[in-house]
C-alpha cells in the first residue's frame, strides 16, 4: 500500500507518486500486452477523479483493461452490461415494500449496481435515454435519485464506459451533455506486429494471472490531492485556452479549417479538463510541473467528444481528431513574456 504522503515534502510525493503509476502499469500488464497509452489514460482519469469512454471494435480487450484496473485497486467494482431494455432502477436500485413482525408495511431501498466505487458500463450507447440520464446524474452529481430520496455513491466513484464505434443496431447516441462528463475518450487501437504476435503466442491463462492490490480508497485520494497540487503556470493556462477557444467556429480566433468543417467545438469544461489531465500527465512521469507537451497530449482525448465535425469535413475525409491534430500544429503558443506567475488550480466542475 502506499505510504502516508501527509510527512513527505512536494519531491517526495512526485517520486512516490510515479512509483506508484509503475506499478499499476506493470500489475494490469500481466492481464494486458502494449495499450501503454490507453492504460496511461485511464490512470490519469483516476488520478483526477473523472470518467473515461473507451471506444473501439470487439475483441481489443476493452472490458479486461477495466477489469485488470479494478483489480490493481482495493475498491468495490460492478460491471453493468447495457441494453435496450434496461430501466433506471436497474442500475439506480429500487424501493421495496417489506412487512415486518407486527404486520406492518414500509419501503426499503435496495440499492442497485451503481453504488460501487469503479463502475464498468459495458456497451453504454445500447441503454435508452431515461436510463442514460440516469447514468448523467451519477456521472456529475455523484448522486442518485430515487422516488423523493437522493443517495450519495461510494467516495471515490469512477465510471469507465465501453462503446463499439461499428455497430449501429439497436443503440442510442450518448447525449452531448453526457458526452461532455467524460474526461477522456479513449479510442483503443488494434494492436501492434509485435503485440499482436505475444499475444498468440501467451498461454490461455493469462487473463487469470494474479493481480495484486496496489491502491485503497484512502491513497486514490492522497494521490488526487496531490495531483490538484501540482502548479501550472498562467502560460499554459493561456495556451489551453486558445486552443479550445480555437475549436469554436463562431470564435474570432478559429481559423478557417474549423469555421468550413465544424458545426461546434468544446466548451470550458474542456478547457479545464485539458487543465486537469495535464496536471495528472506531469504528476505520472514525475515532474514539478504543468508543461505545454502535458496539454498537447491531452488535447486528442479531451476534445474529440467535444468538437463536431460537419458533412463538409466528411466529404473531405476529415473527422473532429483530423480538425484537433490541425490546431496542435496551428495554434501558437503564447508570448512567454507576457506570463509570470503560477495559477495552481482547476476545478472540472
Amino acid at each position: 500500500m502506499l505510504p502516508d504522503m501527509a510527512d513527505m515534502d512536494f519531491d517526495q510525493r512526485l517520486a512516490e507518486f510515479k512509483h506508484v503509476r509503475d506499478r499499476l502499469v506493470a500489475e494490469v500488464g500481466r492481464r494486458i500486452i502494449g495499450q501503454r497509452t490507453v492504460v496511461d489514460q485511464m490512470l490519469a482519469t483516476v488520478f483526477v477523479g473523472g470518467h473515461c469512454l473507451l471506444v473501439g471494435v470487439p475483441g481489443l480487450a476493452k472490458t479486461m483493461m477495466v477489469r485488470s484496473l479494478a483489480a490493481a485497486l482495493d475498491l468495490s467494482f460492478k460491471r453493468i452490461q447495457f441494453t435496450p431494455d434496461l430501466m433506471p432502477s436497474d442500475i439506480t436500485g429500487t424501493d421495496l415494500v417489506d412487512q415486518s413482525p407486527d404486520g406492518r408495511r414500509e419501503f426499503r431501498f435496495v440499492p442497485g449496481p451503481i453504488f460501487a466505487h469503479i463502475i464498468l458500463a459495458d456497451e453504454i450507447n445500447r441503454a435508452p435515454p431515461k436510463t442514460q440520464s440516469a447514468l448523467l446524474e451519477a456521472m456529475q452529481e455523484r448522486q442518485v435519485t430515487v422516488g423523493q430520496e437522493t443517495y450519495d455513491l461510494p467516495a471515490p466513484f469512477f465510471v469507465i464506459a465501453t462503446q463499439n464505434p461499428i455497430e449501429q443496431e439497436g443503440t442510442y447516441p450518448l447525449p452531448e451533455a453526457q458526452l461532455d462528463r467524460f474526461l477522456f475518450s479513449i479510442h483503443v487501437p488494434y494492436p501492434s506486429a509485435a503485440d499482436e504476435e505475444r499475444i498468440l503466442t501467451a498461454p490461455t491463462g493469462l487473463t487469470s494471472e494474479p493481480v495484486a492490490r496496489i491502491l485503497g480508497a484512502d491513497q486514490i485520494r492522497a494521490l488526487q490531492e496531490a495531483v490538484l497540487s501540482v502548479p501550472v503556470s498562467r502560460y499554459v493556462v493561456a495556451y489551453a485556452t486558445k486552443l479550445v477557444r480555437a475549436t469554436r467556429p463562431a470564435d474570432p480566433s478559429a481559423p478557417d479549417l474549423v469555421k468550413e468543417m465544424v458545426d461546434w467545438g468544446a466548451g470550458p469544461r474542456a478547457g479545464q479538463h485539458l487543465i486537469l489531465a495535464g496536471k495528472a500527465f506531469a504528476a505520472m512521469a514525475g515532474r514539478a510541473a504543468v508543461a505545454v507537451d502535458d496539454v498537447r497530449a491531452a488535447a486528442v482525448p479531451v476534445l474529440r467528444h467535444r468538437v463536431a465535425a460537419n458533412f463538409a469535413a466528411e466529404a473531405a475525409g476529415i473527422d473532429a481528431v483530423g480538425v484537433i491534430e490541425r490546431l496542435l500544429t496551428d495554434v501558437p503558443e503564447p508570448p512567454v513574456r507576457r506570463y509570470a506567475g503560477l495559477a495552481v488550480g482547476a476545478s472540472a466542475e
